[in-house]
């Protein structure tokens, strides 16, 4: 049986989700996207990293949206909210590799990270979580 909403596609057949692949590096989780995501394909990277935070008791994490070429509002909502998540869950976020191009174009749209860390790249990125999570062993003595 087709599915007739997506001609050529058997209707038992699952969408085809993109899985961003997670690695686990010291107390750091690093969400490296590969390719282009859907929304729901954002929704289960939000998952992933709320689980494995949890998981791994991680005090921080690495979203690098290099490859995108477009970040569009669906997308920077739902970054928010996993930085806002993973927060509660004990964990400080930065994105790092947002484009030139893609920042320019999510400031002429009022698309913004207020309040989420960003870095140019993964090493800045480490060196970001360090800081943060120096910081926050501090302020809880």
């Amino acid at each position: 049986m087709l599915d007739v909403s997506n001609p050529g596609v058997p209707a038992d057949c699952e969408p085809f989700t993109m899985h961003v692949p997670i690695l686990k590096q010291r107390d750091y989780l690093i969400a490296s996207i590969q390719s282009v995501l859907s929304d729901e394909d954002l929704l289960q990277l939000r998952d992933d990293l709320s689980e494995r935070v949890g998981q791994y008791r991680s005090r921080g994490v690495i979203i690098d949206v290099t490859v995108l070429d477009v970040i569009d509002s669906f997308a920077t909502r739902t970054l928010r909210t996993i930085a806002h998540m993973l927060k509660l869950r004990g964990a400080d976020t930065v994105i790092v590799g947002i484009q030139p191009d893609v920042a320019f174009t999510m400031v002429q749209l009022g698309l913004t990270l207020e309040g989420i860390g960003t870095a140019l790249d993964l090493e800045e990125g480490l060196e970001y979580l360090d800081r943060q999570t120096r910081r926050n062993v501090h302020n809880v003595k």
